[in-house]
């Protein structure tokens, strides 16, 4: 079935009854040409495009949970192409074009909210850094605007511009940037990748690797041994623990980012909006909550929450920023593992181990790298090369020293 307009009416005068499952629950069979670890956005969109660029159907998405209970049900929904570096630039910018198709590729609304992103600066010394990123944007071909600090005043007026500690110089404004519905992300690629054939399988965790003279041979799991010749990997902030199971270490540490959503309220925030003194971004959902969030809680764990201390350093930097946010109720708050690469930028590479591939290390950008992330990721399984606007996202780069810095805060797990 393909959702229209038409098919909406037809649905709502029959009683909405019809309308059929997203997608099949089929058992595991024996062998597939490939699998997939990791029933999240990544692991999906990979499927997905295995299945729609390589022709590759007889594939298997295997997810120790339901599809989606990770990261991509996990974060603050942004979408953006602001990067600097060369690498992340021409990547990001990809992805952001894949977003811009993605609902009519689908067939899915997956509610891209194209709402602007404003990054503010609060000192010369940052204004001079956002210039030169927003140059870098515009010469990749993305968008990008200098605000001065009226420019900011006439979009986002409520913001404090006279504190004395961090007054606001002005913003990077990113108008393609902005926010979508994460589960819809994981719903819509599902549904694709389920349509063109693949097996969609959850409740199936894997523990363990059938590995034959270095060559992966499939997976053992709670539902029974499977095998492939080609397994990809894509657990997030697990991969460090997939990766021992089939006998090599990552350089990524997992760390707990916390998120934040207040009651419903009115309309007020039409942006995304980030604080250039501290790590703090905010956006309106469009049920009215405000989403937020900050920094890593900087320890390492496996466990999907956060702590009090972290909560109050957000909430602190929300009300330097925006005194109105003392006045709305949080509602609640959820913490997502992110698997943190020293140089803060991910990995889309050949394993040790033959035909085992790793996607991983996507620290703050996991999400809106999905499109993006599961094209390459597609692209290296079926044809055992590296895409080119992933080429620089190899996993030896730890070893020869060519990292992709692009907070430049050194080799640091959790700094980035």
């Amino acid at each position: 079935m393909r959702y229209s307009a038409l098919e909406l009416l037809k649905q709502g005068l029959s009683g909405n009854k019809a309308w059929p499952r997203l997608w099949r629950s089929p058992a595991p069979k024996p062998a597939y040409d490939a699998l997939i670890i990791g029933g999240g956005g990544h692991g999906l969109a990979t499927a997905y495009y295995l299945a729609r660029n390589h022709g590759m159907t007889n594939v298997a998405v295997l997810e120790k949970g339901y599809l989606g209970s990770g990261n991509i049900g996990r974060n603050t929904t942004i979408v953006r192409a602001n990067y600097l570096l060369p690498g992340n630039s021409e990547f990001y910018s990809h992805s952001l074009k894949l977003w811009e198709g993605m609902e009519t590729d689908l067939n899915f609304n997956a509610m891209h909210s194209q709402r602007g992103i404003i990054n503010l600066f609060h000192s010369d010394g940052q204004r001079d850094a956002f210039a030169r990123r927003g140059n870098a944007m515009i010469n990749q071909g993305d968008d990008a605007i200098l605000l001065d600090r009226e420019g900011v005043r006439r979009e986002v007026p409520y913001l404090d511009f006279d504190q004395t500690r961090y007054p606001i110089y002005g913003g990077l404004w990113h108008k393609r940037g902005g926010t979508a519905r994460h589960d819809a992300v994981a719903w819509g690629y599902a549904r694709g990748a389920d349509q063109r054939g693949v097996d969609l399988i959850q409740n199936c965790e894997v523990t363990g690797f059938l590995i034959e003279n270095g060559a992966v041979q499939g997976v053992q799991t709670t539902r029974g041994e499977i095998r492939a010749p080609k397994v990809g990997m894509v657990v997030a902030g697990r991969s460090g623990q997939v990766a021992e199971m089939a006998g090599f270490r990552l350089p990524i540490e997992s760390h707990i980012l916390q998120a934040f959503v207040t009651e419903g309220l009115k309309p007020c925030i039409d942006q995304v909006i980030t604080y250039g003194m501290g790590h703090f971004y905010i956006s309106q959902s469009d049920k009215g909550g405000l989403v937020f969030g900050g920094d890593l809680d900087f320890y390492a764990s496996y466990a999907q929450r956060g702590n009090l201390p972290m909560a109050e350093h957000v909430v602190e930097a929300g009300m330097t920023l925006m005194p109105m946010i003392g006045k709305a109720k949080m509602l609640r708050s959820w913490g997502g593992i992110m698997d943190m690469t020293p140089d803060g930028s991910p990995i889309i590479d050949h394993s040790p181990v033959q035909g085992l591939y790793v996607n991983a290390g996507w620290c703050y950008g996991g999400f809106k790298a999905v499109p993006a992330s599961g094209w390459c990721m597609a692209h290296l399984m079926a044809t055992d090369t590296v895409h080119e606007i992933a080429r620089r996202y190899r996993l030896d780069r730890f070893r020869t020293g060519h990292l992709i810095d692009e907070e430049a805060t050194g080799s640091q797990h959790n700094l980035h």
